[in-house]
Formats: C-alpha cells, structure tokens, sequence
C-alpha cells in the first residue's frame, strides 16, 4: 500500500485530495530487482514514490512541461550549497592563513621579529660580523692594514732607516757610488798620466802649438790644477765637495724618522692619518648601518600600528573594484566627490553597473571603503543602506580595513542586499576577499533580476559563478607560490591551499553536472 502526498509546488490545484492510496502490483523484473533490496516498509515505499515521481515528471517534460518551481527550487538549493561550501572554505582557509602567517609576522614572538631581535641584538649576528671584519683589534681590516703598511710591512722595512735593504741604505749607496764615480772620472779627465784625459790632451796640443810651455802656463796649469784639489776649500772640486755633503745631509735628514720635519716621518704621518680616516669612516660606517636598520625596524613597527584614512584607502578599494569589474565587463565609476539622489548627500564613494553581457544588464551595485575605527557592523550597515538609497543601486558593498575592522567580524558576509567585507591595502592576498564580495553582489543582483523576468532559469549566472570558482582555483595557486616563499617550512600553507583547491573544484565540477543536466533537460523539451 503507497500513499503518495500532494506535491506543494506552486501551479497544482487546488481541486486534487492531498493523499491518493495505491496498491501496486510490480510484474516487471527489472522493477522488480531495483526495488526488492530495499527494506519492506517506510523505506521501499519512499523509494517507490521517488521512483514514480521521477517517471511522471520525466512524462511532463516529455510532454513539453516543464516544473519551473522544481527547477528554480533545486537551482535555490544548489546555489546556497555552494556559498555554504564557500564560506566554509573561506573561514578555514582565513584560520590557517592567519595562523600561519602569525607564527612567522607576529610582533611579538613571531619567528621573522626573532631573527630581526637576534641580528640587530647587542653582541647580536650584525655587530658581531662587523667587529670581526672591521672594529676589532684582530679583525680582518686590521690585519689586512698591519701587513701591508705596519711594522712587518715590506713598505715599513723599505722605508727604516735601520734596514740594510731598505730604501735610505739603497739611496746612500746609490749616492756614494756616483760620487766616487763621477770624482774618479773627473779625476782621470786632469791626471797627466792618462794620455786619453783632457788635461793630457791640453798640453800635447799646447806642445805641438809653441813647442814648448812657458812658465805662465805652467802657472795657468798649475791654478787650474788647484781648483781639483781637495788641499784648498775655496778650490771647485771642493766646493763640489761640499754641496754633495750638503746634499747627503739633506738626503739623510729627509729620510730619517727620528726627525719630525722630515720628508719621511711626514709620510709615516700622513699614512697613520689616513689608517686613522679610515678607522673613523668604518665606525661611522657601522653607526649608519645600525642607525638604519633601527629606523627601519621603528618603521615597520609604525607601520603596524598606523592607519591610512580618508581617500587613500576609498581610492585602493576602488582599484581593485575596477580592476575586477574591468574583467568581468562591468563599468566602475567613482562617485565619491559628488551629490546623489538625495540632497547634499555624498555617500557611495564608488558605483559598478552590470554590463550588458552580464546576467543582470544595468543592475547597479553601491562600495561604500572606510577606514576608520568608530565603525562598527551596525554603523556599517546603516551607511551601506543609505549608500544604496542615494546611489539608486540594488545592492550595497561596505568595504572595512582590516586595521580597524571590529574584532569577531567575518572576512566576508552577507546581510540581505549587503555584503560586508574585510580587506587589507598592504596584503595582496585580501583580494580575493574584495573580489569574491564583488561577485557576491553580482550574484545578488541576477537573482533580483531573475525574480523579476519571467525567464524561468538563467543560466549565464551559473556559468559566472562556475567562471569566478575557476579564477578563485587560480588565485589559490598564486597563494600556495607566495607562500613558498615565505619560509621552507611552510608545507601546512601548501597542504592546506591544495585541499581547499580540490575542495573547490569538486563544487565546481558538481554544478557543471548539475547545470549540464538542467540544460540537456530544457533541451528536449525545445526551451533555451
């Protein structure tokens, strides 16, 4: 015995009894193998109705009917499955992110501000590299200027005055050994007893000319002879004499440390100056890099504390909404400077309108960005309206900065004609928060539009939406890349972004299915 209960569904009338009872008798064997394992009672008889009620709308639609309200209840219940799926999806996948991203980011005891504290630490990895390289007494600068201009140096024996080879004792034997050259050969060039000398030469030429030499000559030769000798000061090989001591004394005392005017001790000076230049410059060096690295760390910690308001923030958040709805064929305008419907009324800072390719041409959707934390969801949601209403728009979008968002709040939720999303200007991978709002609101406004056509089931919404979770798989893929880079350990990041990629695509996969079949079902029955 089945009793098959009235179906609620909106075009049966009235006129019918809520309940028909019917005794069957299967004879068909493959009825009758399909049904015999299940259990007698309630569950073959459910099993029956479903079977039944399967053939007679398959019979309708045969017939050219087709169950609008079947079909637009099933496409109700298929799409909150998948916001369900994705809400899940992104509440897990925010947990672990920000988990995550906590160990490592966390100004308190993350592991990036440990390894900041441990290389710009007292006695930390950076002072104890620069010591070892710089300002130590045995550092590697140190060392390197101790042998190459210190006491072991080879410049430091070649300018000592005590080393046999250094370069006054080669610039003294040098000097003595012109000197006792050139005297030799002056010497020879006025000694009779070399044929070849011109004093020889004189004299055989005077002999030849007057055949003899007068005593004047020989007092004339005589004077001449005086002036090479070493007997009479005022003599010229003398006085030569006397200027290469003059110049020897001169050479001496200019390459000598033990005299502070001289040439060599200023160099000895000069040079110790300039170790003690470049001693300075590296200590002011290391004072400039620590200098910076302070700074540096000081702005990142304000950074972390302080917030942009005002049109920064409204102009960031209508970038990415741009971008966005360049992408989808929407047109973005920024409406922030200027009135609306109502008088004096600036609210809305932006306005995107549904192309004409969309599901919804036309259909308008209100951004109301703020950065300021005396907004809660309340006061939110207040202003989003009053957006709505001033912009003419069917469904308002109210952006929060992560920075003053109200602590507890969903990265992204929906309120009836509102969505309510949390994003943040410095972190790239919000955006998908910001987008995902975006096509929230625009799955809103073709079910608006839907409610209010009279075609029976849009199935250029649904393709959106299989579009935007395929654009969401790759977004995740550009997560997981990003997060490699964070750190070699950050395998749970991965492992959490490919079972929330996989997660997605089954979704997707299942409502291609599902809409294939809608479609191959319409199809039968002639309507597009």
């Amino acid at each position: 015995m089945l009793t098959s209960a009235a179906p609620s569904d909106v075009g049966v009338p009235d006129s019918i009894p809520y309940s028909l009872p019917i005794e069957i008798t299967l004879t068909d064997p493959e009825i009758i193998a399909e049904v015999w394992p299940k259990t007698e009672g309630r569950e073959r008889d459910e099993y029956v109705v479903g079977a039944l009620r399967v053939g007679i709308l398959a019979l309708r639609q045969a017939r050219g009917h087709v169950d609008a309200a079947a079909i637009r209840h099933e496409g109700e219940h298929l799409l909150k499955e998948v916001q369900t799926a994705l809400l899940q999806h992104r509440t897990h996948l925010d947990n672990s992110l920000s988990g995550t991203l906590r160990e490592y980011f966390d100004p308190s005891d993350g592991r990036f501000t440990e390894r900041v504290q441990s290389l710009l630490k007292k006695d930390g990895e950076l002072e104890s590299l620069l010591a070892r390289k710089i300002t130590a007494q045995d550092s590697e600068m140190s060392k390197t200027l101790a042998m190459h201009v210190g006491k072991e140096s080879s410049l430091f024996r070649l300018l000592s005055p005590t080393e046999s080879e250094g370069l006054l004792a080669a610039l003294r034997t040098s000097v003595n050994e012109e000197l006792a050259s050139q005297r030799t050969q002056v010497l020879n060039e006025f000694s009779l007893d070399n044929k070849e000398g011109a004093l020889a030469r004189l004299v055989l030429q005077l002999t030849d000319s007057n055949g003899q030499l007068t005593k004047n000559l020989q007092g004339k030769i005589d004077g001449m002879l005086q002036q090479f000798s070493f007997d009479d000061e005022k003599s010229a090989l003398s006085r030569m004499k006397q200027t290469i001591d003059t110049t020897k004394e001169a050479i001496s005392k200019h390459l000598t440390l033990d005299d502070e005017n001289s040439a060599l001790f200023r160099l000895r000076r000069e040079l110790l100056e300039l170790l003690e230049k470049h001693t300075t410059a590296s200590q002011t060096l290391q004072e400039k890099v620590l200098g910076a690295l302070e700074a540096m760390k000081a702005r990142r910690e304000e950074a972390a504390v302080s917030t942009r308001h005002g049109v920064d923030f409204e102009s960031q958040v209508f970038e990415v909404v741009q971008t966005e709805a360049q992408r989808l064929r929407d047109v973005a305008t920024s409406v922030g400077n200027s009135t609306g419907e109502v008088r004096n009324c600036k609210k809305g800072d932006a306005v995107v309108e549904l192309g004409p390719e969309s599901p919804a041409p036309g259909a308008r959707i209100v951004v109301e960005a703020k950065e300021d934390a005396s907004y809660d969801l309340r006061a939110a949601l207040s202003e989003i309206e009053e957006a709505r209403l001033n912009r003419k728009a069917d469904v308002g979008l109210f952006v929060f900065s992560r920075k003053t968002a109200p602590k507890g709040l969903e990265p992204l939720a929906r309120y009836g004609d509102h969505v309510v999303v949390i994003w943040d200007s410095e972190d790239n991978q919000t955006d998908l928060y910001l987008t995902l709002g975006v096509s929230v609101a625009r799955a809103i406004c073709t079910r608006k539009a839907t409610e209010r056509s009279t075609l029976t089931v849009d199935f250029t919404s649904i393709d959106a939406a299989l579009l935007e979770i395929s654009k969401q798989v790759e977004a995740l893929d550009e997560i997981r890349t990003w997060s490699d880079t964070i750190a070699r350990n950050s395998e749970k990041i991965t492992e959490r972004v490919r079972i929330s990629r996989e997660k997605i695509r089954k979704q997707g996969d299942h409502l291609s299915e599902m809409v294939d079949g809608l479609k191959g079902v319409l199809a039968k029955s002639g309507t597009k």
